[in-house]
């Protein structure tokens, strides 16, 4: 059996986790916090500074507008989940959160 890198493995999996992994456009946003609300995450901020809806980013991620990101569902809700690519930092878990 040919050894198969752990990283890679991971990377593999956590991409089958998602729905959809949108192709960004050239100019996409990236999401630089997260909207919390009593813990929950409500809605995201952009790199361009605005905010928007957990519904509305997962919208503007299908069009392409923005990067780093796949959809994933859990029921009948879709959200946001970064792609694995051996960063921690850029996690949605580790962006910084505000009050929504």
């Amino acid at each position: 059996m040919k050894d198969i890198d752990k990283d890679t493995l991971g990377e593999a999996l956590a991409r089958n986790t998602l729905d959809d992994i949108p192709q960004p456009k050239s100019d996409a946003k990236e999401i630089v916090g997260l909207v919390k609300s009593s813990g929950r995450i409500t809605g995201y901020q952009l790199s361009d500074g605005s905010t928007v809806s957990k519904q509305e980013g997962v919208n503007l991620a299908k069009e392409g507008e923005i990067k780093g990101v796949g959809i994933a569902h859990r029921k009948d809700t879709e959200y946001l989940k970064s792609l694995p690519d051996h960063s921690e930092n850029n996690n949605l878990g580790n962006l910084p959160s505000i009050s929504g």
